[in-house]
């Protein structure tokens, strides 16, 4: 990964952005730190970084805060650290807009792992021009942009991805398992509904501009889901 990749870590432990830093060196990459998160946010207007590490346990303005923050104006990769790693969190810190959840204490080598993975999948391919085209909906993979009714969308990264590779494989059933792997770049060790909650959002943001581009993520029962032009017309 090039140098010139920067990445924001946010925790109020002075320990743990030391660790994270020397790591993140290590592998290559810039990184800037922040305490709080009313920092964080002021960093990310006037500056636009390639990854965010943030602690949900911060003084004044949580994590989940700050994340919502964020997404209001940015889909900047968000892998979020935190302490608590029981099930509602999880769900919580992707539904407030997460790509990512890691729980303390983490390996320094997983954390390394996970953001080379997402931002693997965030990287735009400079060869890249492929269009993928449907009633009501357009996906321009080299711009990472979805168009409904020829309306652009903001999309997290795991949501971009997420609707790429199933529109890449119309029709095709993949089960949350499958999708965790294709989708998430690495064996997940967690919770499936992860795969539930994305779908939701992701949803929930076409539809605001067109019912049918809706339909066409489809819910196989019992097997998991699908990615059909037909249906959703």
């Amino acid at each position: 990964m090039s140098s010139k990749t920067t990445i924001l870590i946010v925790d109020d432990e002075e320990r743990i952005r030391k660790l994270l830093n020397l790591y993140l060196v290590k592998e290559g990459y810039r990184t800037e730190e922040a305490s709080d998160g009313t920092s964080a946010i002021q960093m990310m207007e006037s500056k636009n970084y390639d990854l965010v590490l943030l602690d949900i346990m911060l003084p004044g303005m949580d994590g989940l805060e700050v994340i919502k923050e964020i997404r209001k104006t940015k889909d900047t990769p968000i892998i979020m650290i935190s302490a608590r790693g029981e099930e509602n969190h999880r769900v919580e810190g992707f539904q407030s807009g997460a790509d990512d959840y890691i729980v303390k204490p983490f390996s320094p080598r997983e954390v390394m792992l996970r953001v080379s993975a997402l931002l693997k999948r965030t990287k735009v391919e400079e060869k890249q021009v492929e269009i993928i085209k449907y009633s009501q909906l357009e996906i321009y993979p080299e711009s990472r942009l979805v168009l409904v009714t020829s309306q652009p969308v903001t999309l997290t990264p795991k949501e971009f991805d997420l609707i790429l590779f199933l529109s890449r494989n119309p029709e095709q059933i993949f089960t949350r398992e499958m999708l965790l792997k294709e989708v998430w770049c690495y064996d997940f060790f967690g919770d499936l509904r992860t795969v539930d909650t994305h779908v939701k959002r992701l949803r929930e943001k076409l539809q605001k501009n067109s019912v049918l581009a809706a339909k066409m993520i489809v819910t196989v029962w019992g097997k998991g889901y699908k990615f059909s032009p037909i249906e959703g017309e």
